[in-house]
């Protein structure tokens, strides 16, 4: 087994532990809180977090920390490797009771993701990527879909994003739908289930990490809207932006695109 295989079966188990942690703590009874913001932060998030840094860590030692329920250390700008951690990613819809929620890991090496996981437990779904080695889902193998034209593409995102007079080029009519989980998204994509995922605001490490490997691992394409590629373990760790897109799809949203201006 190489290393790289060991750390993704290191955060797969990780992570199916995780959605079953979270799954009994909202069985037992939440205790919900909101963060700087408004955004809600329930107990459920802050145990899986408590598990997964310490197991991780145990593990790894000598690898550096990125959670969304963790404060922030520049430890980790130093560290080669970190792991990038969202709890529950789509916590409102863990709240709700709703299928909509995932786990997402990532490793980080060198500002690249080399390994990944997200597992949505309500679902039954596990997807995983090394760097070079594909994409899976459940331990099938996925690819992105293979659509070439806008017009009817199925879209993860807000359809508000492309109304207005503000194109220079309009858009085709699109079919948006929406999923709570932004990495459930990416791997929904990545699945070939719909053929882009949009957003273009920025964008949180933790909640786009994992997901960036598992689609482009499953052939997808994954930028920043003015097509500017991905990096990671940055002192500012957001991403300007997420368009993450069947191959042939992909410039066609960027060609569109290249005139909004790069949120800060």
């Amino acid at each position: 087994m190489t290393e790289l295989d060991a750390d993704l079966e290191l955060i797969r188990q990780a992570a199916i532990d995780a959605g079953a942690l979270a799954v009994a703590e909202r069985e037992a009874g939440l205790k919900i809180e909101s963060k700087a913001g408004g955004s809600p932060v329930t107990s459920g998030d802050l145990a899986v977090d408590a598990m997964l840094k310490d197991r991780l860590l145990a593990a790894r030692p000598d690898y550096g920390w990125l959670s969304e329920e963790t404060a922030d250390s520049p430890d980790r700008l130093s560290r080669r490797r970190i792991f990038v951690v969202d709890p529950v990613d789509g916590t409102v819809a863990y709240m709700k009771r709703q299928p909509w929620w995932c786990t997402p890991i990532a490793v980080v090496e060198d500002g690249q993701v080399v390994a990944a996981v997200i597992h949505a437990p309500e679902v039954q779904e596990t997807y995983a990527a090394v760097r070079n080695g594909g994409a899976w889902r459940n331990g099938a193998p996925v690819r992105a879909s293979d659509v070439d034209t806008l017009d009817d593409a199925s879209v993860l995102g807000d359809a508000r994003m492309i109304e207005g007079p503000h194109w220079d080029e309009p858009w085709p009519p699109l079919r948006f739908s929406k999923r709570n989980a932004l990495a459930y998204r990416m791997a929904l994509v990545a699945a070939g289930a719909f053929d882009a995922a949009l957003a273009l605001t920025p964008k949180w490490d933790w909640d786009v990490a994992a997901g960036s490997l598992i689609a482009e691992e499953a052939g997808a394409r994954v930028t920043d809207h003015h097509g500017r590629p991905w990096r990671f373990n940055r002192a500012d760790p957001r991403q300007a932006s997420l368009v993450c897109a069947a191959p042939a799809l992909h410039p066609l949203i960027i060609r569109r695109c290249k005139n909004v201006p790069l949120s800060t």
